[in-house]
């Protein structure tokens, strides 16, 4: 029997998603603030995961992004941004890495994104849009009616800060907070599923769907 999620109208009557604040979200910006996020990153060896792109609005023109890629942890956050070269080798590591697993939603189109604009592949990537497909779910999930699955929480998703501009050098308090929080969810509704590592959907550069060896779930 197909699953179905929660409504909108139904979401909308839940109680708040408990995010991040700006003090736990942090956008490196020199050399040695990369090297510990990357740091932080790798120890956590499994992190909430999303980027987010410059929105065109003529037919047929092609984003650019991403512009910004977003790590959460459990209790912070950091998001890189792309036009900062000071930490590119850092992001590339991350992304490529096999160790560090990216936990979040419609993951499939970020792949794609990231293999044309910077020419490595995304690996060791769990795509919540599959673990809810395979329990039954007959649509693609999505971060809001995850939340509003798993969590029983209203997870705001507000069209003037997705529609933004993610490519201007500094970004704004609401895009942090917007940027971290889509990927602290996604951790969040992962921790919550409580699965077993082996049954993670993890996709790799090697093999493009199917399990490979991962650190615990925490």
């Amino acid at each position: 029997m197909k699953k179905i999620a929660p409504t909108k109208d139904e979401i909308k009557l839940m109680e708040p998603f408990l995010g991040l604040v700006l003090a736990h979200i942090h956008v490196p910006t020199t050399t040695e603030e990369f090297v510990s996020a990357t740091a932080e990153i790798k120890a956590a060896g499994i992190v909430g995961f999303d980027t987010e792109s410059k929105p065109t609005f003529v037919v047929g023109d092609v984003s650019e992004g991403p512009h910004v890629v977003q790590f959460s942890l459990h209790d912070k956050a950091y998001l890189f941004q792309l036009h900062r070269a000071e930490g590119m080798s850092y992001l590339l590591e991350l992304l490529q890495s096999e160790e560090v697993i990216k936990v979040g939603f419609g993951l499939k189109s970020d792949r794609g994104n990231i293999l044309a604009k910077l020419g490595v592949h995304f690996n060791a990537v769990v795509d919540l849009n599959t673990v809810f497909s395979m329990d039954g779910y007959h649509k693609e999930m999505g971060v809001r009616a995850a939340v509003g699955q798993v969590l029983k929480q209203r997870f705001a998703k507000p069209r003037h800060v997705t529609t933004s501009n993610w490519s201007q050098p500094q970004l704004t308090p609401q895009q942090m907070l917007y940027a971290a929080n889509d990927a602290y969810a996604a951790l969040k509704v992962l921790e919550a599923l409580n699965l077993p590592r082996e049954d993670l959907p993890i996709m790799g550069a090697i093999m493009e769907s199917g399990p490979i060896d991962a650190p615990p779930v925490q």
